[in-house]
């Protein structure tokens, strides 16, 4: 586990940037519909495992299996951030793009969302999220095929 999170240490460098920037945008009250693709962790993740998993395959000899676990691991931790933001976004009693009805999936976007479902929502995107980043890693180690041999590697 040390070496996968020694090997991810550039993601949550923009892992920590990206949140951040998410969670000033919020607090400046920045519109959601003008700022929320500019700092996108769940963006930031899919890219990210796409890109470990096919460098993680041509530079380190990573298996399948590997890069998907590197890349759900991403996910987890991604999806960790995004619960432990919307809880502080809520203990301190903040409108931040954690906790933004849209940004829970509501269709009042307006409307406050109880913590409750807030939370709920949250843990069924640690889920799915995780999964489909390991998905992503899975389609990056494939995509790997296409990077050149390192020097040295057999064929």
């Amino acid at each position: 586990m040390a070496e996968k999170l020694k090997l991810l240490r550039l993601y949550l460098v923009l892992l920590a940037i990206v949140t951040l920037g998410r969670w000033l945008q919020g607090t400046y009250a920045v519109p959601y519909d003008r700022g929320h693709h500019v700092f996108s962790i769940v963006t930031l993740t899919a890219f990210s495992a796409l890109y470990y998993g096919a460098f993680t395959r041509r530079g380190l000899g990573y298996s399948l299996l590997q890069a998907v676990v590197l890349a759900f691991l991403m996910g987890v931790i991604s999806q960790l951030v995004i619960l432990l933001m919307t809880m502080v976004s809520y203990a301190l009693g903040l409108q931040t793009y954690f906790n933004y009805g849209r940004a829970l999936n509501q269709p009042d976007e307006s409307a406050a969302v109880p913590f409750a479902v807030a939370l709920q929502l949250r843990l069924g995107g640690l889920v799915f999220n995780a999964i489909s980043a390991g998905i992503a890693g899975a389609i990056g180690w494939v995509a790997g095929a296409l990077l050149p041999q390192r020097p040295g590697a057999s064929a």
